[in-house]
């Protein structure tokens, strides 16, 4: 019979992967909200779409459904205090975390990072609800890159 590794093992070994910082935002009725993603990946190319997983507890999940529709902005390099204060361990709560940065938007109206590495903006297609977390899945409508290095997360630090 197999038998499950315990949450702090599993972040143990989710620490493992590099992977470059990303901070979600929606704008909904009370205005512009985000969160730091430990989950943010492709589906699939065509139609082009990205997943993300939400806890149920996260503020900002009622602007993304208010929204409809989410951004992915990739944290440059040298922002480790942007990460901090969407990660909630900085002083900024709610929308005046978006004090700490300089944002515009693309085409849904989520708040995007004008010096991120890169912004996916997603039109939010599907919810799927599973242990706590909803699995948001959202069609790409627009993107911005540069040539910006990224900040990377690496065994619970950033490099």
């Amino acid at each position: 019979m197999d038998t499950e590794i315990d949450a702090k093992t599993f972040w143990k070994a989710l620490g493992c992967r590099a992977v470059g910082v990303a901070v979600v935002t929606a704008k909904g009725v009370d205005g512009p909200a985000g969160f730091l993603a430990l989950s943010a990946t492709h589906l699939t190319a065509s139609p082009p779409m990205m997943m993300v997983s939400i806890g149920l507890t996260t503020s900002a999940l009622a602007a993304v459904r208010q929204g409809n529709h989410f951004a992915i902005n990739y944290v440059p390099k040298g922002r480790d205090d942007l990460a901090k204060e969407f990660g909630g361990g900085g002083a900024l709560k709610g929308a005046d975390r978006f004090k700490a940065g300089d944002w515009s938007e693309l085409k849904t109206g989520a708040p995007t990072l004008v010096d991120a590495v890169g912004v996916i903006d997603c039109r939010l297609e599907e919810m799927i609800e599973r242990h706590g977390t909803l699995i948001a899945l959202g069609r790409v409508v627009a993107y911005s890159g540069s040539s910006k290095e990224p900040l990377i997360s690496f065994r619970g630090g950033y490099m």
